[in-house]
Protein backbone atom coordinates (compact mmCIF):
# COMPACT_ATOMS: atom_id res chain seq x y z
CA UNK A 1 0.00 0.00 0.00
CA UNK A 2 1.23 3.45 -0.89
CA UNK A 3 1.71 6.02 1.91
CA UNK A 4 -1.89 6.53 4.01
CA UNK A 5 -1.32 10.25 5.51
CA UNK A 6 -3.29 12.71 5.59
CA UNK A 7 -3.71 16.45 7.23
CA UNK A 8 -6.77 18.40 7.74
CA UNK A 9 -7.38 21.79 8.67
CA UNK A 10 -11.00 23.13 9.96
CA UNK A 11 -10.96 26.79 11.02
CA UNK A 12 -14.61 28.20 12.20
CA UNK A 13 -15.85 30.66 14.55
CA UNK A 14 -15.81 28.36 17.02
CA UNK A 15 -12.99 26.51 16.80
CA UNK A 16 -9.31 25.80 14.75
CA UNK A 17 -8.43 22.65 14.46
CA UNK A 18 -5.57 20.84 12.84
CA UNK A 19 -5.32 17.10 12.43
CA UNK A 20 -2.55 15.34 10.73
CA UNK A 21 -2.93 11.14 10.90
CA UNK A 22 -0.55 8.26 9.52
CA UNK A 23 -2.96 4.84 9.48
CA UNK A 24 0.95 3.44 9.37
CA UNK A 25 2.33 4.62 12.42
CA UNK A 26 2.71 3.17 16.25
CA UNK A 27 0.83 5.65 18.16
CA UNK A 28 3.15 8.11 18.18
CA UNK A 29 2.43 12.32 18.02
CA UNK A 30 0.80 14.88 20.28
CA UNK A 31 -3.02 15.18 21.31
CA UNK A 32 -3.62 19.41 22.73
CA UNK A 33 -6.53 20.17 22.79
CA UNK A 34 -7.06 22.77 26.14
CA UNK A 35 -9.41 19.41 27.32
CA UNK A 36 -7.22 16.86 29.29
CA UNK A 37 -9.47 14.08 29.11
CA UNK A 38 -10.40 14.47 25.85
CA UNK A 39 -6.70 14.09 25.12
CA UNK A 40 -6.24 11.51 27.34
CA UNK A 41 -8.39 9.48 24.90
CA UNK A 42 -7.14 10.20 21.93
CA UNK A 43 -4.31 9.10 22.87
CA UNK A 44 -5.88 5.90 23.74
CA UNK A 45 -7.19 5.78 20.11
CA UNK A 46 -3.98 6.10 18.55
CA UNK A 47 -2.26 3.76 20.98
CA UNK A 48 -4.72 0.91 20.44
CA UNK A 49 -4.94 1.84 16.67
CA UNK A 50 -0.91 2.05 16.04
CA UNK A 51 -1.87 5.10 14.75
CA UNK A 52 0.65 8.34 14.25
CA UNK A 53 -1.75 11.09 14.93
CA UNK A 54 -1.18 14.60 15.56
CA UNK A 55 -3.82 17.57 17.08
CA UNK A 56 -3.84 20.48 17.84
CA UNK A 57 -7.13 22.43 18.64
CA UNK A 58 -8.43 25.93 20.23
CA UNK A 59 -11.45 26.56 20.60
CA UNK A 60 -14.45 28.05 22.14
CA UNK A 61 -13.47 26.36 26.11
CA UNK A 62 -14.99 29.73 27.91
CA UNK A 63 -18.61 27.89 26.51
CA UNK A 64 -18.21 24.29 27.13
CA UNK A 65 -15.59 21.84 25.64
CA UNK A 66 -18.73 20.71 22.91
CA UNK A 67 -17.62 22.10 19.78
CA UNK A 68 -13.72 21.23 20.24
CA UNK A 69 -14.56 18.11 20.93
CA UNK A 70 -17.17 17.60 18.17
CA UNK A 71 -15.11 19.76 15.39
CA UNK A 72 -12.15 17.07 16.33
CA UNK A 73 -14.14 14.20 15.40
CA UNK A 74 -14.98 15.60 12.58
CA UNK A 75 -11.60 16.78 11.02
CA UNK A 76 -10.38 13.41 12.65
CA UNK A 77 -12.87 11.68 10.03
CA UNK A 78 -11.92 13.66 7.27
CA UNK A 79 -8.11 12.37 7.89
CA UNK A 80 -9.59 8.90 8.00
CA UNK A 81 -11.27 9.47 4.75
CA UNK A 82 -8.76 10.83 3.05
CA UNK A 83 -5.87 8.50 4.28
CA UNK A 84 -7.28 5.17 3.79
CA UNK A 85 -8.50 6.35 0.04
CA UNK A 86 -10.23 4.00 -2.13
CA UNK A 87 -10.11 1.04 0.00
CA UNK A 88 -9.04 -1.60 -2.04
CA UNK A 89 -6.47 -4.18 -0.55
CA UNK A 90 -8.10 -4.06 3.30
CA UNK A 91 -10.03 -5.88 5.34
CA UNK A 92 -12.90 -3.57 5.41
CA UNK A 93 -14.33 -4.78 8.94
CA UNK A 94 -13.15 -4.73 12.58
CA UNK A 95 -14.23 -5.85 15.94
CA UNK A 96 -12.99 -5.41 19.22
CA UNK A 97 -13.54 -6.45 22.46
CA UNK A 98 -11.42 -3.88 25.39
CA UNK A 99 -11.76 -4.41 29.32
CA UNK A 100 -10.24 -2.05 32.05
CA UNK A 101 -11.16 -3.50 35.09
CA UNK A 102 -15.06 -3.88 35.34
CA UNK A 103 -15.92 -2.03 32.01
CA UNK A 104 -15.95 -4.10 28.98
CA UNK A 105 -16.89 -2.29 25.52
CA UNK A 106 -17.21 -3.37 22.23
CA UNK A 107 -16.72 -1.71 19.07
CA UNK A 108 -18.10 -2.66 15.61
CA UNK A 109 -16.77 -1.37 12.09
CA UNK A 110 -17.90 -1.25 8.68
CA UNK A 111 -15.33 1.04 6.36
CA UNK A 112 -18.65 0.87 4.28
CA UNK A 113 -19.29 4.35 2.67
CA UNK A 114 -22.42 5.03 4.27
CA UNK A 115 -21.89 6.62 7.65
CA UNK A 116 -23.90 5.90 10.96
CA UNK A 117 -23.26 5.39 14.42
CA UNK A 118 -24.90 2.68 16.35
CA UNK A 119 -24.33 4.07 20.34
CA UNK A 120 -25.84 1.63 22.70
CA UNK A 121 -23.38 3.79 26.03
CA UNK A 122 -25.10 4.48 29.52
CA UNK A 123 -22.36 6.05 31.97
CA UNK A 124 -23.03 5.80 35.12
CA UNK A 125 -22.10 9.22 35.82
CA UNK A 126 -22.55 12.44 34.08
CA UNK A 127 -19.12 14.03 34.09
CA UNK A 128 -15.37 12.65 34.46
CA UNK A 129 -14.04 15.36 36.03
CA UNK A 130 -14.64 18.61 33.78
CA UNK A 131 -15.53 16.56 30.65
CA UNK A 132 -18.97 15.95 29.99
CA UNK A 133 -19.47 12.02 29.14
CA UNK A 134 -22.38 13.43 26.46
CA UNK A 135 -19.54 14.66 24.39
CA UNK A 136 -17.94 11.18 23.54
CA UNK A 137 -21.31 10.38 21.45
CA UNK A 138 -20.39 14.14 19.89
CA UNK A 139 -17.09 13.01 18.87
CA UNK A 140 -17.78 9.39 17.43
CA UNK A 141 -20.89 10.70 15.37
CA UNK A 142 -19.02 13.56 14.20
CA UNK A 143 -15.98 10.73 13.16
CA UNK A 144 -18.10 8.31 11.46
CA UNK A 145 -19.97 10.93 9.47
CA UNK A 146 -17.13 12.50 8.38
CA UNK A 147 -15.30 8.98 7.36
CA UNK A 148 -18.09 7.50 5.92
CA UNK A 149 -18.05 4.41 7.94
CA UNK A 150 -20.56 2.42 10.04
CA UNK A 151 -19.46 2.42 13.47
CA UNK A 152 -21.74 0.21 16.58
CA UNK A 153 -20.57 1.26 20.05
CA UNK A 154 -22.03 -0.58 22.90
CA UNK A 155 -20.75 -0.78 26.68
CA UNK A 156 -21.32 -4.17 28.06
CA UNK A 157 -21.10 -2.91 31.40
CA UNK A 158 -18.79 -0.45 33.85
CA UNK A 159 -19.29 1.37 36.56
CA UNK A 160 -16.62 3.70 36.43
CA UNK A 161 -17.06 6.34 33.59
CA UNK A 162 -13.72 7.01 32.99
CA UNK A 163 -13.26 3.28 32.39
CA UNK A 164 -16.43 3.27 30.21
CA UNK A 165 -15.03 5.51 28.16
CA UNK A 166 -11.38 4.12 28.01
CA UNK A 167 -12.82 1.37 26.28
CA UNK A 168 -14.13 2.77 23.84
CA UNK A 169 -11.66 4.53 22.77
CA UNK A 170 -9.39 2.01 23.00
CA UNK A 171 -11.49 -0.52 21.26
CA UNK A 172 -12.27 2.21 18.85
CA UNK A 173 -8.86 2.32 18.03
CA UNK A 174 -8.76 -1.24 17.62
CA UNK A 175 -11.44 -2.27 15.26
CA UNK A 176 -10.45 0.89 12.89
CA UNK A 177 -6.64 -0.82 13.10
CA UNK A 178 -8.46 -4.11 11.87
CA UNK A 179 -10.55 -2.77 9.50
CA UNK A 180 -7.87 -0.60 7.23
CA UNK A 181 -5.31 -3.08 7.71
CA UNK A 182 -4.01 -4.69 4.75
CA UNK A 183 -5.74 -8.34 3.50
CA UNK A 184 -2.97 -10.06 1.67
CA UNK A 185 -4.71 -12.79 0.49
CA UNK A 186 -7.25 -9.60 -1.59
CA UNK A 187 -4.89 -7.91 -3.36
CA UNK A 188 -5.67 -4.92 -5.04
CA UNK A 189 -9.20 -5.71 -4.83
CA UNK A 190 -11.90 -3.37 -3.44
CA UNK A 191 -14.05 -5.85 -0.37
CA UNK A 192 -17.27 -5.63 -2.16
CA UNK A 193 -19.62 -7.14 -4.68
CA UNK A 194 -20.59 -4.12 -5.89
CA UNK A 195 -17.19 -2.69 -6.86
CA UNK A 196 -17.75 0.42 -5.30
CA UNK A 197 -17.67 1.35 -1.36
Amino acid sequence: MSERRATIERDTLETRIRVSLDLDGSGAGTRRTGVGFFDHMLDQLARHGLFDLEVSAAGDLHIDAHHTVEDVGIALGQAFAAAVGEKRGIVRYGHAFCPLDEALSRVVVDLSGRPGLYYRVTFPTARVGDFDTELVREFWQGFANQAAVTLHMDSLQGDNAHHVAETLFKAGGRALRMACSSDPRSGNELPSTKGAL
